[in-house]
């Protein structure tokens, strides 16, 4: 929305200051109030009726950021209930999906106009914002929403989802998944101390993260569940499922097969994903960076110590560990892979108190380093985990790390002498 369009619209409308209109307006959307509604809000406080007409009807592909305001024919394809806070208060939204044989858009309703997936109606007077590059309807006291005749549409009717279906953003969806992971965790929270349980959820075509806002004791390791209206957002660049307080939690009579094997996926693929959870790589390891073999932790946090100085707690007494960090190309991408100190024990081929007592008759620490340096450098491996993407660079945290054998190992000579030179 243009600032200085709507507010020399609405000054003209009301017969009041421009410029004091134009303050208002912009003080409104700087607190993140739905155009729609802030507009209205300022017709009400100078006196209009709320009102401005009609705004013209729109094919649901038709709709931009542009427009202010909107009125579309479309069938609900999804409907989804959660709490958000907004200024200081709680208070209940109503979100989904629309769609007309045009396209799709999202929309958030301010009061409960009792949408259910399937309903075909005309929402009049929707208001439009800009949600992550794209438009938004906003639903609200100056809509009006009523039923409409049938229209078809190409998209699917309901939130059913496989968890490979779900991306960031999407609401109202509907799982049904096996428990692989919970935990309980106290945060601390937009109330203070705050219980919450988090894990990891499957189905037959992937693993994702799950956060229980709510804590629903049918939330446990092994139940297979069936999750109606929950929401995921975006963490460490993977989706997120996040459950509510108005989400059902359902047993299932039958249990749910869980995938075996990661995604499979190029490392150029997923970096430029942005992350990705539970994925498989193929590579060569061209490198083990500093920072591998012994390292200190932290005993507070688990950062890693350098010098005996933790940058959050200072000087401590580090707790002794061993990782790995190297690097994987595919030809695509590359990629650090970290391994843990299981990972590196089966890599080094011994334990923690071997890497010790390797350091203390050589003096020096960085022969454990060397040593893995010189098993895994050049060959192949399949690795598994969770990809982060950040600004320093593409990690994956590996839970599985096995040599996939000798059909690699002469690409892996040729990628060598090419970072040699």
């Amino acid at each position: 929305m243009n600032i200085d369009e709507r507010a020399e619209e609405l000054a003209s409308d009301l017969g009041v200051d421009r410029e004091e209109v134009r303050d208002d307006l912009q003080k409104l959307i700087d607190y993140d109030v739905p155009a729609e509604e802030a507009v209205q809000s300022l017709r009400r406080k100078y006196g209009g009726d709320g009102g401005g007409g009609t705004p013209s009807a729109k094919d649901v592909a038709d709709v931009t950021t542009e427009d202010a305001s909107v009125t579309v024919t479309a069938k609900v394809l999804t409907a989804g209930t959660r709490t958000i806070r907004y200024q200081g208060d709680d208070h209940t939204i109503y979100e989904g999906e629309l769609a007309d044989g045009t396209g799709a858009i999202d929309y958030t309703a301010w009061n409960d106009f009792g949408l259910e997936p399937g309903d075909t109606i005309t929402a009049g007077n929707a208001g439009v914002r800009e949600w992550e590059g794209e438009p938004e309807l906003n639903l609200g006291d100056s809509t009006s929403v009523s039923p409409a005749e049938d229209v078809e549409v190409p998209s699917e009717v309901g939130g059913d989802r496989s968890l490979s279906d779900l991306d960031p953003g999407d609401r109202g969806r509907n799982l049904e998944v096996l428990v692989l992971e919970v935990e309980e965790r106290t945060i601390d929270g937009r109330d203070g101390e705050t219980d919450i349980l988090s894990g990891v959820l499957a189905d037959e075509s992937a693993r994702l993260p799950f956060t229980d806002w709510d804590p629903h004791p049918g939330i446990r390791e092994g139940a297979s569940l069936r999750l109606e209206d929950v929401y995921v957002r975006e963490f460490r660049g993977v989706p997120s499922v996040n459950v509510s307080d108005f989400t059902t939690v359902e047993p299932l009579e039958g249990e749910v097969e869980a995938s075996e094997t990661g995604r499979r996926m190029a490392v150029g693929e997923a970096v430029d994903g942005g992350g990705a959870f539970d994925v498989e790589l193929v590579g060569n390891l061209l490198d083990v960076r500093d920072g591998s073999g012994l390292i200190e932790r932290c005993p507070e946090c688990n950062r890693v110590v350098q010098n005996g100085q933790c940058r959050s707690h200072g000087e401590v007494d580090g707790v002794d560990d061993l990782r790995v960090k190297a690097i994987l190309d595919d030809g695509t991408g590359t990629v650090t892979v970290v391994l843990d100190r299981e990972l590196t024990e089966e890599v080094y081929g011994g334990t923690l108190e071997d890497a010790l007592e390797h350091a203390r008759e050589e003096m020096d620490k960085g022969v454990v380093a060397e040593s893995i340096a010189e098993d895994v450098v050049g060959l192949e491996y399949r690795v598994r985990g969770s990809l982060s993407v950040d600004d320093y660079g593409a990690n994956l945290d590996a839970t599985e790390f096995d040599r996939v054998g000798d059909a690699g190992e002469e690409r892996a000579r040729a990628l060598l002498a090419e970072v040699d030179g």
